[in-house]
């Protein structure tokens, strides 16, 4: 990794788009600072103001500015959002996949929609999130319906403008935007992790005053999470590898074919997203509730799925299954590659073309995606299983407890932090490789 870096470093063209990323990431990390008006010092001083709740999870994500009530409250929520409902438009809209089809004048097009299906998200995100604080008495003494419209427009503004962030890194930087914005608000949680860490170890923050136990905690927490991405590494790595064979054929004086091939199919081909669709269907109650304190029965609800109860744990995994097998049946076609296979004059051994390679790709396929389906279950479950038995313990007065923010980079932020690692060294080695393929430099977005 850090050779490529280095390679990269050295061509000008690669080097303006390694800064500018970098530049946006600092002006978001800079937007996530800024207050919104009209909301309560206390909790942008705080920064706790969704403490203990599953609020405070989602936090995580949004770089500790949605706990702050900052201008970058709302995150890329609103822009993923909006991809992933026009992405299962797309499959359901015969209109919206012939202009997905449609070369790059349909991209634009799809493009647009996406940006206003994300302000339009955004608009009622913050409408709700504005609600939120209301409801919990954070806005500032005598907040009319004036001062609630600039706290819409902020949120609002926020989120489009992130959404023009990430476009701009996906234009003239490395790697995907919105990815890179995940990346920068989760890590940036690590001197909060190590502070907590230290708290446990040497001030007696976590077993109420038996530090050596909260030693033990942290070392155990540090072995434990480098495992993690040991293994994140090694299972996004690899892959299944289907044999296709190209027979030859004569053109002109010319013999084509007769080359052995593979068709590789990722081990985890759906990435992070059915975690992402999981976490945001299974974190419904707990959120209505939070938007709506005062009715009992939604409260009610929330206990029920609550961030540390074993039904909140059941249905998160079962969503991540059936969410995995639903992205890998919307964004990968099988009769299509069957058919490449075919016109391209292959074919796999022992298995003839047509409706035979169909049927063994689909079954393949489908032993793949529950090895993957699996493993993301026990990535981003692992964390909520660790926060149940804490809470346990708690309930049994053996340990104090530990906040839910050690467990940052468990889970879904760590499947986030080690792919959009992985994936913006492959696109360096791509574009080192390309350049000094082509013995040529391109101009970037400075020069």
């Amino acid at each position: 990794m850090f050779a490529t870096l280095k390679n990269a470093w050295k061509i000008d063209d690669l080097r303006r788009k390694i800064l500018f990323t970098i530049m946006i990431i600092l002006l978001y990390r800079l937007g996530a600072q800024i207050p919104v008006p009209y909301i309560s010092a206390s909790v942008i001083e705080s920064g706790n103001a969704f403490s203990g709740s599953i609020f405070e999870y989602l936090n995580w994500f949004s770089g500790d500015a949605f706990g702050k009530a900052t201008l970058f409250a709302l995150s890329v929520s609103p822009y993923i959002t909006a991809q992933i409902v026009i992405q299962l438009l797309t499959v359901a809209i015969p209109a919206l996949e012939r202009m997905a089809k449609d070369g790059d004048e349909g991209q634009k097009k799809i493009t647009s929609i996406t940006r206003y299906t994300t302000v339009a998200l955004a608009l009622i995100t913050a409408y709700g999130y504005m609600t939120l604080l209301d409801a919990n008495n954070w806005l500032v003494d005598g907040a009319n319906w004036f001062a609630k419209m600039v706290i819409v427009a902020c949120y609002c503004g926020g989120a489009s403008l992130i959404m023009w962030l990430s476009e701009k890194v996906n234009q003239y930087g490395i790697g995907n935007g919105i990815s890179m914005i995940l990346f920068a608000n989760i890590v940036s949680g690590v001197p909060a992790l190590l502070s907590e860490i230290w708290t446990m170890t040497f001030t007696a923050g976590g077993f109420g005053g038996f530090s050596w136990v909260g030693l033990i905690f942290s070392i155990l927490t540090i072995v434990i999470t480098f495992a993690i991405i040991v293994f994140i590494v090694w299972f996004t790595e690899s892959e299944r590898r289907i044999p296709v064979q190209y027979a030859k054929r004569v053109v002109g004086r010319k013999m084509y074919g007769g080359q052995s091939s593979n068709l590789p199919l990722k081990m985890n081909m759906a990435g992070v997203m059915p975690v992402i669709f999981a976490s945001s269907i299974a974190s419904i109650p707990a959120t209505l509730a939070g938007f709506f304190p005062n009715s009992k029965v939604l409260a009610k609800i929330s206990e029920w799925f609550s961030y540390d109860t074993w039904l909140y744990l059941l249905i998160y995994l079962v969503l991540i299954v059936a969410f995995s097998f639903f992205y890998i049946m919307i964004s990968f076609n099988v009769v299509e590659v069957a058919n490449n296979i075919q016109q391209n004059g292959g074919s796999i051994p022992g298995i003839r073309s047509g409706r035979p390679t169909v049927n063994y790709i689909s079954k393949i396929l489908n032993r793949v995606t529950i090895i993957g389906a699996i493993f993301l279950c026990i990535v981003a479950g692992l964390p909520m299983l660790v926060t149940i038995i804490n809470s346990l313990l708690q309930d049994a007065h053996i340990s104090s407890g530990f906040p839910i923010s050690n467990l940052a980079f468990g889970g879904n932020s760590l499947l986030i932090i080690v792919g959009v690692a992985i994936e913006t060294v492959h696109d360096l080695e791509a574009q080192v490789a390309l350049r000094n393929y082509g013995g040529s430099k391109s101009r970037g977005i400075f020069g």
